[in-house]
């Protein structure tokens, strides 16, 4: 017996910005703190959706 699909697609990480995307003028937020702070919100709604799709024990 197979699994039904998820509900939920996998939340998508988001895209990286290049080195040139950075002005190197101190911008607060750098594009670099906005990636971070994506990255961070990514990691907990990816863990949320694997504990989620975790077969009831």
């Amino acid at each position: 017996m197979t699994s039904p699909a998820p509900t939920t697609p996998r939340p998508e990480p988001p895209v990286a910005p290049d080195l040139d995307d950075c002005c190197r003028s101190g911008c607060v937020p750098c594009v670099f703190d906005l990636y971070e702070d994506a990255l961070a919100r990514y990691e907990a709604a990816l863990a949320a959706w694997e504990a989620a799709q975790a077969p009831p024990n």
